[in-house]
């Protein structure tokens, strides 16, 4: 079983910048009965991308279900595998003269600088040459591996920890319902949607993000009216 994939959409676009990104889903929240989105809002939740794409398929929301599970239930295995991908991944990168990169929480929210490989206190001690990079709504992480490169989700719960993510150098990406503004919170807004490659953002900025899927109804707050905060 596959653990990464390099087939979605936005992950594609990726390539014009000359990089080719591998992402792994689990299944988000606790749609295993393991939870992997603690910190996760409401809005989060149900405008989740998980069901995006080929995602809203029966075979692939099993396989996601079963990789999680393999995650909490044979740790060893489930690492062991990580690394196989990965290396599979740098060689399908060099073979299309591209650099690899890696995002682990496609929809997931865990702290993989704490989970350990064999030999190596985490994926990122092994691969120390290869960039990885996600998401996450857990503002107090940092001593972050220099390879693995964070940016904080804003969701409607959250605005007290944006402070916090700042000062742990970590971006803002905040999802909007029309044009991005110019600047909001005082920083500036660049579109985060031209790419997902996440690590190549200047810093500090907001990454604003367009509504998509079941967000575009959204009404707890997730997603930000444009026009009340310019």
């Amino acid at each position: 079983m596959k653990l990464f994939s390099a087939s979605n959409p936005k992950i594609q676009k990726g390539v014009d910048f000359g990089y080719l990104t591998h992402i792994m889903h689990l299944a988000p929240g606790k749609l295993s009965g393991r939870q992997v989105c603690a910190s996760a809002s409401a809005g989060c939740l149900a405008g989740c991308l998980n069901t995006a794409g080929r995602g809203h398929m029966t075979p692939i929301q099993e396989a996601r279900i079963r990789k999680t599970n393999k995650f909490f239930d044979t740790r060893p295995d489930f690492m062991d595998q990580m690394v196989k991908d990965i290396r599979a991944g740098i060689r399908k990168a060099d073979r299309l003269g591209l650099i690899p990169c890696f995002r682990p929480n496609g929809t997931s929210d865990l702290r993989w600088e704490s989970v350990s490989v064999k030999f190596a206190k985490n994926i990122f001690e092994v691969f120390p040459n290869v960039q990885f990079y996600d998401y996450t709504k857990h503002s107090n992480r940092k001593n972050i591996p220099d390879n693995y490169h964070l940016t904080f989700s804003r969701s409607e719960d959250n605005d007290h920890k944006l402070g916090q993510a700042l000062e742990n150098g970590m971006n803002i990406a905040a999802v909007f319902n029309g044009d991005l503004p110019d600047t909001w919170l005082d920083l500036e807004v660049i579109d985060g949607d031209i790419h997902d490659l996440r690590f190549l953002d200047p810093s500090p900025v907001i990454v604003g993000l367009k509504a998509k899927g079941r967000a575009k109804k959204d009404t707890s707050g997730f997603v930000l009216n444009v026009l009340q905060t310019m």
